[in-house]
């Protein structure tokens, strides 16, 4: 039998090596400025969400530089023309019991997020499935390991110091912080020069 597979939905990841020291700035940064700023109201539920001009500010400069080194690899991956621009990227705090609901980010080629503090159980990456035909029926499986290209939903760990890409038009939610501790990230989307 011949298989061929056919729209696949490309999810990116890369693991800063040794981000200790540059997480910890991060994280000293987003606080602080958490504490001069009431942020923003998006999907976040309990938690807290910055403004989105987090790219045009100097401090998160290194992070920038590795979130377009990520978009450049991207880019010659899946055959894409132009240049990677960031369109907006925010900070988000989400103590526990924080989530964000489920949605897209319209107008954006690539979205993601990148992984300043987190804990077991603070709250996982959830993507569904986006083909609305798959929905209408979910079959009954074999017992055993479900092959991933069959898999409905995908989960990602948000492991301290690892950048996560996806479609921005891919639906998305980040589960409820279970942790005793607080988890912080960053968010962000990307456009294609030439689109802003």
């Amino acid at each position: 039998m011949i298989t061929a597979e056919f729209f696949p939905t490309l999810i990116h990841a890369v693991d800063i090596p040794n981000p200790v020291n540059f997480n910890k700035h991060l994280e000293k940064n987003i606080l602080e400025w958490s504490r001069q700023d009431q942020g923003v109201q998006k999907t976040n539920v309990k938690g807290w969400h910055s403004p989105t001009d987090m790219a045009s500010r100097p401090e998160y400069k290194p992070l920038v530089d590795e979130l377009l080194k990520m978009q450049r690899e991207i880019y010659n991956k899946e055959h894409l023309d132009r240049v990677p621009m960031i369109g907006n990227m925010w900070a988000n705090i989400n103590p526990p019991g924080a989530y964000n609901k489920p949605h897209v980010h319209p107008n954006c080629l690539f979205s993601g997020v990148y992984y300043v503090k987190s804990q077991p159980d603070s709250g996982r990456l959830r993507i569904m499935d986006p083909r609305q035909g798959a929905q209408l029926y979910i079959p009954i499986r074999k017992e055993g390991k479900v092959p991933q290209q069959l898999w409905r939903e995908g989960l990602f760990e948000p492991l301290g110091g690892r950048i996560i890409m996806f479609p921005a038009w891919l639906w998305h939610e980040v589960e409820v912080n279970n942790s005793n501790d607080t988890r912080i990230s960053v968010s962000f989307n990307f456009i294609q020069a030439g689109f802003e």
